[in-house]
């Protein structure tokens, strides 16, 4: 594996280097509700998309456009976001949703997953459907700024770790151990802001 790692580094481009800073600024910068997080989710994604079209990754490039969407709705929503007159602050889903956007996760995955299988050479297709599925839903969770994103991401992203790893991309499996790591820092940092505001009056919602 060590002549694998160095062998990718040798082949990284300074555009894909510029893409992995970026999608880790974009991180850092959520943790700490900086809007300026989706300046650099639209950039990395513009990145990702060109560069994953340039290497037939006609999936990846393609969800890489939804995130350019998203970065610009969760720029949207961040800044301009009402809720009964506040700003739009962290906030929890009742169960009863997570429940549904299981389902809706695992019907969806089930059936692209089949899909993939029976017209397509794809490695890995369930669990490549279940990523995918999985970090649109995510992503939307994060400009609506709901708390349990972190969870999420901490799943999808373990699993893309061993994607990754199945198919070689061992450099790309090393940023998705990071973000496993800034996802559970994430969770704690969101978490304690949340108390903060729920324990305020009209600044959040309860827990």
């Amino acid at each position: 594996m060590g002549s694998a790692i160095t062998t990718a580094l040798a082949a990284m481009s300074g555009w894909e280097i510029v893409a992995v800073i970026l999608a880790l600024a974009y991180l850092l910068l959520a943790m700490r509700e900086n809007i300026a997080c989706w300046y650099a989710a639209f950039a990395s994604t513009a990145i990702y998309t060109l560069l994953f079209w340039d290497v037939s990754l006609l999936m990846e490039s393609a969800l890489q456009v939804f995130y350019l969407v998203m970065a610009v709705y969760g720029w949207w929503q961040w800044r301009h976001h009402r809720d009964t007159q506040r700003d739009l602050q962290i906030h929890r889903w009742p169960l009863r949703t997570h429940l549904v956007v299981f389902a809706v996760v695992g019907a969806l995955t089930a059936i692209f997953g089949y899909v993939l299988e029976a017209t397509t050479s794809a490695a890995l297709p369930y669990l490549d459907s279940f990523t995918t599925w999985g970090a649109v839903i995510t992503t939307f969770m994060v400009t609506r700024k709901v708390l349990e994103n972190w969870i999420y991401w901490f799943v999808i992203d373990g699993v893309s770790i061993y994607l990754y790893l199945d198919r070689g991309l061992y450099l790309t499996a090393v940023l998705f151990m990071v973000y496993v790591v800034l996802v559970v820092v994430g969770f704690f940092h969101w978490y304690a802001i949340y108390r903060k505001e729920a324990q305020i009056p009209g600044t959040g919602v309860a827990a």
